[in-house]
């Protein structure tokens, strides 16, 4: 009996020591809740038309479900909010830009060898757009407000290997299949006598990369989102007005915490 209770506690301060350390459980996704925040530098263009850069903050929060068979479960959000630089028909500065989007993805870790986890993952997301570009450009040209909307899905593949006693480095590539889109011109912002568009999207593709350092209950490191979504149905308001094609490239570094 001594000997079974000796063996049982040295077992439990094996897992203690090693989960202190930065052993195996280290390379699993980390469940629990995060929360962090995000500096970004921002890039819209419209090929031969128009373009929208400047930088932007934003909040970032999860929570990953976890499970005995190594599946786990997230869900995550962000918030970003950008005053951009107008260039087209003519200029404008400090154009009120935000960027809202949720996801859920479902993945499992699959160790490949004693210092390598790889995690395959795939889920649904959302990412709403609003820019509020009312007002006057430097050519006399009226704006108006836009509201985005892109339904995708979201393939990605994680990498964790240890990088020294307490380091975690997480690399991660992703594809974004894009399922479609809404996109809502306030064309009546412009007081030109048209009315409001809705064009729907149904072409277009994402990428995502991190390359995230964890350590303890902090992670932070660099990150691309990149879109190109083609032309928009056509429709009548007074005028044919379509969403031409676009694409956008936002790039920067976050900090995170694990609760």
């Amino acid at each position: 009996m001594r000997k079974l209770s000796a063996a049982a506690l040295l077992a439990a301060m094996s897992i203690t020591v090693a989960a202190q350390t930065g052993q195996p459980d280290s390379l699993l996704t980390r469940g629990g809740w995060e929360a962090g925040g995000q500096a970004a530098t921002y890039h819209y263009k419209e090929p031969n038309f128009a373009k929208f850069t400047g930088e932007r903050v934003g909040a970032v929060g999860a929570y990953t479900f976890n499970s005995p068979d190594r599946v786990y479960r997230r869900i995550d959000g962000r918030v970003s909010y950008g005053a951009l630089d107008y260039k087209g028909t003519g200029t404008m500065s400090n154009v009120p830009d935000w960027i809202l989007e949720a996801r859920a993805v479902i993945g499992r870790d699959y160790s490949v060898s004693d210092g390598v986890t790889l995690s395959p993952y795939i889920g649904l997301g959302y990412r709403f757009l609003y820019n509020d570009f009312r007002g006057t450009t430097s050519t006399g040209n009226t704006g108006y407000r836009r509201y985005s909307n892109y339904i995708y899905v979201p393939v990605g593949l994680t990498l964790r290997t240890r990088a020294g006693d307490q380091w975690v480095i997480a690399p991660t590539l992703e594809y974004d299949a894009f399922l479609g889109g809404r996109q809502y011109s306030k064309l009546s912002d412009a007081n030109l006598g048209l009315s409001d568009a809705s064009n729907r999207q149904g072409h277009g593709r994402g990428y995502r990369a991190y390359l995230i350092a964890e350590k303890g209950y902090w992670s932070f490191g660099p990150w691309l989102h990149y879109w190109k979504i083609r032309d928009s149905n056509t429709v009548r308001v007074g005028i044919s007005a379509l969403e031409p094609a676009n694409w956008t490239r936002e790039y920067g570094l976050e900090l995170r915490y694990r609760f």
